[in-house]
């Protein structure tokens, strides 16, 4: 099996492995106490914290683990939030941010603070005058990932610090898909990461906090962790991800060189392979071993059951594989085809077979899944329809209202219109992405008796 979504949970690293079982013997008492067996885990601690630290790029007393990386993030917009609420109750968040990001805006709107998101363009990236220009007197923090979790873009971090910096307003970034590549750079305030994503073992966060930024954690007061983490402290985890962060740091360059050659060959020869397919994200900036894309007429949740009984183990975006019923957020604010899409994340130490397997494999799961889906093979021919069809698409999900229009698309002249009535929240963004790789005019979204009427004409 082909291990292909580290970015929701890489390998355990082998040299994590090792510590984990070491330290199990020697990291199980309570730190906090004089005896020898304390004063043994207390060590391993306090040299797990400085190893992390410097990998970082942070002081030891400013880095405190957590039992997770959500946890980390939650606790430091919270944090922030409380000391520096004299300023103001304004947080800044980009619109891409991750689930523990939006959710912790969320509470803090529900909480009467306000929040600005910042949007994003087609490739997921920042603006950094956006930042600036969302910048008010009363803001108390703002956040920013360091690289985009569904699509690698990694974002202007350095100088989004810069100008927030000079505003006198920290900022917060989520570091979780880029510190096992190496230190964040720019003038930030805090950061939070977690040890599944570089191989360490789950249930290690970690929250840094700079020295001089105002801080007030929030609930009960509790003596571990400056009191940003309440409860015994994992010491057999902790040190299994200290240690292997260093170990992918020392790995980190080379293999990201190798990585990237190996994420450009699939960017460039899916759209080659499989046609109708959009891939998405920052072509440059951004992470070695992640790689998106979009393939019309393709419902998620099949293709990546195809692709799991072919032997690749892959994430998705989609609507189609979400609970929610809804498309990625992420996808909706960069305005890409949400249907269809498959992420690859390589591991580290990813055989080039692997890729080559992959790509020789996806061109006939794709082509399984729209045939059943009874997806047009080709853009059909001008044929003799009137001036205007209507699609009803109403109660079937994607990527039906897509296929269906597609399906008359020929039937109507140049200048004509086709509307689609559809209650599918993933036709909102699915029509005007087939609208942009097809060269069509995206008329615009019309009131209807249930769900929407979406509108596209025909232009050539």
């Amino acid at each position: 099996m082909a291990y292909f979504d580290a970015a929701s949970a890489a390998p355990l690293h082998p040299v994590a492995r090792q510590a984990l079982e070491a330290s199990l013997d020697e990291g199980w008492a309570d730190p906090a106490r004089l005896y020898r067996e304390g004063r043994r885990a207390r060590l391993l601690l306090d040299a797990a914290r400085e190893a992390t630290a410097e990998a970082v790029g942070c002081r030891p007393d400013e880095l405190t683990f957590t039992p997770s990386g959500t946890g980390a993030v939650h606790t430091g917009v919270a944090g922030a939030l409380a000391g520096r609420r004299r300023a103001g109750r304004h947080l800044i968040v980009s619109a891409v941010e991750h689930s523990s990001v939006l959710h912790s805006a969320e509470a803090h709107e529900a909480d009467g603070g306000t929040v600005t998101r910042v949007p994003v363009s087609r490739a997921g990236a920042v603006a950094v005058g956006a930042y600036q220009a969302a910048l008010r007197p009363d803001t108390a923090l703002a956040c920013l990932q360091s690289a985009n979790h569904e699509v690698g873009t990694e974002q202007p971090v350095a100088e989004v610090a810069e100008v927030c910096r000079a505003a006198g307003v920290p900022l917060l970034v989520d570091a979780a898909q880029s510190l096992g590549w190496g230190r964040v750079a720019g003038d930030w305030s805090l950061l939070a990461a977690s040890a599944h994503k570089w191989g360490g073992p789950s249930g290690v966060g970690l929250l840094v906090v700079r020295k001089g930024v105002r801080f007030a954690p929030r609930g009960p007061a509790d003596e571990r962790e400056s009191g940003r983490a309440a409860g015994f402290e994992n010491i057999p985890a902790i040190v299994a991800a200290a240690a292997s962060l260093r170990a992918v740091r020392a790995e980190a360059a080379a293999e990201a060189v190798r990585l990237r050659k190996l994420t450009e060959r699939i960017r460039a020869r899916v759209p080659r392979l499989v046609p109708d397919v959009e891939v998405v994200g920052d072509p440059v900036r951004r992470l070695p071993g992640v790689v998106t894309f979009s393939c019309l007429y393709v419902d998620g949740e099949t293709l990546l059951h195809e692709l799991d009984r072919a032997g690749f183990s892959v994430s998705s975006g989609s609507s189609c594989t979400s609970s929610t019923l809804t498309p990625s957020h992420v996808l909706r604010a960069m305005g890409v085809l949400s249907e269809g899409n498959v992420r690859v994340s390589l591991p580290p130490r990813t055989p080039e077979e692997d890729v080559e397997r992959f790509l020789a494999v996806l061109p006939g799961a794709v082509a399984g899944v729209r045939e059943q889906l009874g997806a047009p093979v080709a853009a059909p021919a001008a044929g003799p329809g009137g001036d205007a069809l209507v699609v009803d698409a109403l109660g079937r999900r994607c990527p039906i209202p897509v296929i269906e229009l597609a399906k008359v698309f020929g039937d109507v002249p140049v200048g004509g219109t086709v509307r689609v009535l559809a209650d599918d929240e993933a036709a909102r963004l699915d029509i005007p992405a087939w609208c942009e790789m097809r060269g069509q005019e995206y008329v615009g979204e019309e009131p209807a008796d249930r769900g929407s009427a979406y509108v596209v004409r025909r232009v050539s």
